[in-house]
């Protein structure tokens, strides 16, 4: 793909990958085909901002947009706004449809994820530190609620675990002198220009189990995702040349 813009990636049930590009929408990638467009569009307009993304066991993709108000450069203006202009949008392959799933809910939708069962869906709300929870099945279908909130850190990511809880990177502040902006939630993420590690798990009650930091910085810093698989938790960042 001739992109510098791609930032999310998920696997394909079938195969391949589903991968989100900030400018060109969401796109497969398999080793045979290559890649192919699955939505550039939305209501006639060019889509942008898709972050993140997850296939349910049904075939529909679930996908996250930062924010539908400012453009690629004025993007910073929504972490001033603090208002919800981001949303999660439902792709259905057979039918090459594609919905609005969560619309003024969700301020700058970053990860999404579904739960284990598939009964409902979590997305990160990057400056509002939390992550909410719409219930896809049973008796709260339909009800939209806070999987957990007040995070040390501003959620980029979400990734289910093998046990059913969540793998959570956190964006962090690091100069003790700054901690005063913490309930300014907005301005914390500002001046966060040095992040280090902190990556949370987080239990379907929506309590935290485990969380590991890199508080000296000498491994890795500015996580935004994390896997586990085989036992191990890989994860990616920004700041880095090579997987942690």
């Amino acid at each position: 793909m001739d992109s510098d813009t791609l930032i999310g990636i998920t696997t394909a049930k079938e195969v391949g990958i589903i991968v989100c590009d900030v400018t060109k929408g969401l796109f497969k990638v398999t080793e045979k085909d290559g890649f192919s467009v699955l939505i550039s569009q939305l209501n006639g307009c060019q889509l942008s901002f898709a972050d993140d993304a997850i296939e349910a066991s049904d075939g529909n993709i679930y996908f996250s947009v930062l924010n539908t108000k400012f453009d690629m450069q004025n993007w910073y203006l929504d972490v001033l706004e603090a208002s919800s202009h981001g949303q999660v949008l439902k792709y259905n392959p057979t039918s090459n449809e594609t919905v609005i799933f969560l619309n003024n809910v969700v301020a700058f939708a970053n990860g999404v994820a579904l739960s284990k069962d598939e009964d409902y869906l979590v997305a990160c709300e990057i400056w509002k530190y939390r992550c909410i929870r719409h219930w896809l099945k049973g008796a709260n279908k339909g009800i939209t609620d806070v999987l957990i909130e007040n995070l040390p850190g501003a959620p980029d990511n979400i990734n289910l675990a093998p046990d059913g809880s969540f793998w959570i990177p956190l964006i962090l502040l690091t100069s003790k002198g700054l901690e005063f902006v913490h309930k300014y939630k907005t301005t914390k993420h500002l001046v966060d220009s040095f992040p280090r590690l902190i990556v949370v798990n987080v239990a379907t009650d929506g309590k935290i189990i485990r969380e590991f930091d890199d508080a000296d910085w000498k491994v890795i810093t500015f996580v935004t995702s994390a896997l586990e698989f085989e036992d191990h938790l890989y994860l990616g960042n920004l700041n880095c040349n090579f997987l942690g």
